[in-house]
């Protein structure tokens, strides 16, 4: 695993030291990662965004949504030991899984929904008032007023 020395950038700047755990994350990734069950993710609006991830086969019972330590976690098992069925061809694959989403400081989840195949997750970005960009009046020399005690 690569680790990269990101101490210069904390002389000139503020707040780059998850920077470093973030590039440290996406480095120790596995490069193998699965590509199921595929996913969408939409932009409904400036601070808002929907997961979708097919998972066809699957109940509400089978799958699960979580947050944890600011990771979105969607798994799905399903189980089929209960039932015994004789395939021809199985082409719908409803193997376990687990999809993991990094949230980004402030982004929380709104909810789940799950029709028609798809699991729908809506997330949302929520600056707090005191962090969103304000503009600060510049005083002129010689025009404000002087405070007069009594």
């Amino acid at each position: 695993m690569q680790h990269f020395d990101l101490s210069p950038l904390y002389r000139a700047s503020i707040g780059f030291d998850q920077v470093s755990d973030l590039m440290n994350r996406v480095i120790s990734t596995n490069s193998t990662t699965t590509s199921y069950p595929p996913y969408d993710i939409e932009k409904t609006a400036d601070d808002s965004y929907r997961i979708s991830i097919a998972v066809a086969g699957f109940s509400d019972a089978d799958l699960n949504v979580e947050v944890k330590n600011k990771t979105l976690i969607i798994s799905g098992k399903k189980d089929d030991s209960t039932t015994e069925k004789s395939f021809l061809h199985k082409g719908i694959a409803t193997r376990a899984f687990e999809r993991t989403f990094h949230l980004a400081d402030y982004v929380k989840v709104k909810g789940a929904s799950h029709s028609d195949g798809m699991l729908h997750i809506d997330v949302f970005r929520e600056v707090p008032e005191e962090l969103k960009p304000r503009q600060i009046e510049i005083a002129v020399q010689g025009s404000a007023k002087p405070i007069i005690e009594h």
